[in-house]
């Protein structure tokens, strides 16, 4: 399975939400997609919801580092969301939750970050 990645801006905050597979073939293309959004869509805060991302090596947690050290350079956040148990495993392994916040769905993201609720999908 491949990775398809979808760019929602909500306000200021861009929402990206990942299903699939991300590993090393995928990592570059999320990547430089990842970054194209956050330029262009003068945004804040960065949401990652990962509820269908069903696997994610090494390559994909250097993405969402690297975006996490670009949104926080400018003195904004970025915040995970819905993850999977099995990719969890590995943002613990890795120790990212000491730095990247997590919490439990995009409605409580989008809502922490000062953003009205509205129609998610």
């Amino acid at each position: 399975m491949s990775l398809h990645s979808e760019f929602v801006t909500r306000e200021n905050v861009l929402i990206v939400r990942l299903q699939g597979e991300l590993d090393h073939h995928e990592a570059s293309k999320l990547r430089e997609e990842w970054q194209s959004h956050l330029k262009r869509s003068h945004v804040d805060h960065v949401i990652v919801n990962l509820e269908k991302l069903t696997f994610m090596d090494s390559s994909g947690l250097g993405v969402m580092l690297g975006r996490y050290k670009e949104v926080q350079a400018l003195g904004n956040e970025m915040i995970i969301c819905s993850i999977s148990p099995e990719v969890k495993r590995l943002f613990d392994l890795s120790g990212m939750f000491k730095i990247v916040r997590l919490v439990d769905n995009e409605s409580f993201a989008l809502e922490m970050l000062g953003v009205a609720s509205c129609e998610m999908k």
